[in-house]
């Protein structure tokens, strides 16, 4: 199939189109990847696509063609799976609130490593709040695994994961929409299989596709609403938290009925230095931490093999961030003595 037939195809009336196979999704984000589509045909494509409803097959074809042209790393030494955690959104009106998920997961043993792009398009990117808490994007793979070896944390740019991907997202602001690579590149698994994926859909019809591919292909993941484009648990009300194990899902967390109380002591701006300011106090004990992101907290625990026991988890995680006391009785009496994470 040329490029013009693709375009046909995909613009077809609304109703009519037919969905790309496996193989042909492949052979087609392939040439976009290794730079085998002229200008002109390229941004036809990648606007077809995105007016185009997604089919769990395409998404395997395009997953499956950015795999085999991606760098892989080591899972380091230990039972417990790494978690893959994609940061391609950023905070806008809500505080960004992914950087203290991960380091809540690595202060408890479970290696962490963050992939995204280094320039958030104007938005407060997690890979800014980082680099104010102290974790400075890797340049390459292999400082990433050394990172990730030496302090279970590492963030990792996808120019250095996966080029061909960073180029389609780099196109964002030409295009004035995301590509194909932006629905992409958060499913990367840098550990072929090993790693447990963090997956954050926008919609309720990304849910339903993505569900649809983390089910078909076997995956390993956390499946849940994301928050302004991350995929952290929305402080303010809970998703839906779902887990896939060789592709089987079950629901860890049902969606919150309605909306919890606002968190207290968040700074009224959402930049990266108060936010990673407060993320301090909230990682020294000094400041509550949102129960949403508590829940997704022992989801993780669970899901990256830290317990067997999905209550043994909330109870870890509510330990871990002093959930189960008021911040005025902590600051009264010592910490609570954290349980001893299981054997590495």
């Amino acid at each position: 199939m040329t490029f013009s037939q693709c375009i046909r195809r995909l613009c077809a009336p609304v109703g009519t189109v037919e969905p790309l196979s496996e193989m042909e999704a492949h052979e087609l984000f392939a040439a976009m990847l290794d730079g085998g589509v002229q200008e002109m045909e390229l941004g036809a494509l990648l606007a077809a696509l995105h007016l185009s409803p997604r089919s769990a097959q395409e998404l395997a074809g395009f997953h499956r063609a950015a795999t085999e042209r991606s760098y892989c790393l080591n899972a380091p030494l230990g039972r417990l799976r790494p978690l893959v955690i994609p940061a391609f959104g950023g905070a806008r009106r809500q505080h960004n609130l992914l950087p203290l998920l991960a380091m809540l997961l690595a202060r408890l043993g479970v290696p962490v490593l963050m992939q995204g792009p280094l320039d958030a398009g104007g938005r407060v990117g997690a890979v800014y709040i980082l680099r104010e808490l102290g974790v400075l994007p890797s340049a390459t793979v292999a400082q990433a695994q050394q990172a990730l070896d030496e302090r279970l944390i590492a963030f990792l740019p996808v120019a250095a994961l996966c080029p061909g991907l960073a180029s389609l997202i780099g196109l964002q602001p030409r295009l004035g929409f995301p590509t194909a690579g932006h629905l992409v590149a958060p499913l990367m698994d840098p550990f072929g299989g090993e790693g447990m994926r963090l997956v954050g859909a926008a919609s309720a019809a990304e849910t339903e596709t993505l569900g649809g591919f983390l089910a078909a292909s076997g995956a390993n993941a956390l499946l849940l609403r994301s928050t302004e484009g991350d995929p952290f648990a929305d402080p303010f009300r809970r998703p839906r938290i779902e887990f896939f194990a060789d592709g089987d899902a079950h629901a860890l967390f049902e969606e919150e009925a309605a909306p919890v109380d606002p968190v207290a002591g968040l700074p009224e701006r959402v930049e990266a230095a108060a936010t990673a300011g407060w993320i301090r106090q909230a990682l020294a004990g000094d400041a509550p931490i949102p129960h949403p992101l508590v829940n997704q907290l022992a989801c993780c625990l669970y899901a990256c093999g830290y317990t067997d026991d999905m209550n043994q988890a909330k109870a870890i995680a509510a330990v871990e961030t002093s959930s189960l006391s008021p911040v005025v009785d902590r600051r009264r009496r010592p910490p609570p003595r954290l349980p001893t994470p299981l054997p590495r």
